[in-house]
């Protein structure tokens, strides 16, 4: 059964079975939400508009991204390692579960790379005035690869109007051991570049 973290909470990557979880989904959901005023407008886009956001990863050395090919993306699905692959683009958000998945093998992952950011923001937010209060029913959960089962799950649900970007989570190493720390925060970042440069 999975833990339900709250924003800030730290937790071990283990099995339900007490061992290390090495090979691991990340799974990473959301939907538009009903905008609130009504009228012709309204009826006329039945509701909901179209929201594309983007689930990457920054892949750090000593807690920092040092190389831009350490960013696995829309357009970098794969990371050189060959420990993390990005399953690709939902363009809308729309249908049940996760929108977009990350597989992530830790075993794989060369031992000077010690923390993975797991951020979404939304493709061209300015442009398309977007942004994630427009978004809900968003969160991060992590999956046991091997088994298929669901072991750490959390709902984004903090007021996010005006905020472009959002670092869901991280996967960090600490004295040998991974653990994921749930964080949920909101940035005004335009873009991935803008977001990356906050953590090199």
């Amino acid at each position: 059964m999975a833990v339900n973290l709250q924003k800030g909470q730290k937790v071990n990557l283990t099995k339900s079975n007490g061992k290390k979880l090495t090979k691991l989904m990340v799974g990473l959901g959301w939907d538009a939400a009903e905008p609130e005023s009504g009228g012709f407008l309204k009826k006329l886009f039945s509701g909901k508009q179209d929201i594309d956001c983007d689930a990457s990863v920054f892949v750090c050395k000593g807690g920092k991204l040092t190389d831009k090919n350490d960013v696995v993306f829309f357009n970098n699905l794969k990371h050189k390692s060959g420990a993390i692959q990005h399953m690709g683009d939902n363009l809308t958000g729309e249908g049940e579960g996760d929108d977009e998945q990350i597989f992530v093998d830790l075993d794989k992952l060369p031992a000077d790379y010690d923390k993975l950011i797991f951020v979404v923001n939304i493709y061209k937010a300015v442009d398309r005035k977007q942004h994630f209060g427009m978004i809900k029913n968003a969160f991060i959960r992590i999956v046991d690869n091997e088994t298929g089962e669901e072991l750490i799950h959390f709902n984004l649900s903090d007021n996010y109007d005006n905020m472009l970007a959002m670092v869901a989570g991280e996967v960090y190493k600490k004295n040998g051991e991974w653990k994921f720390n749930a964080i949920g925060n909101g940035t005004t970042d335009p873009g991935l570049g803008e977001l990356s440069k906050r953590f090199m």
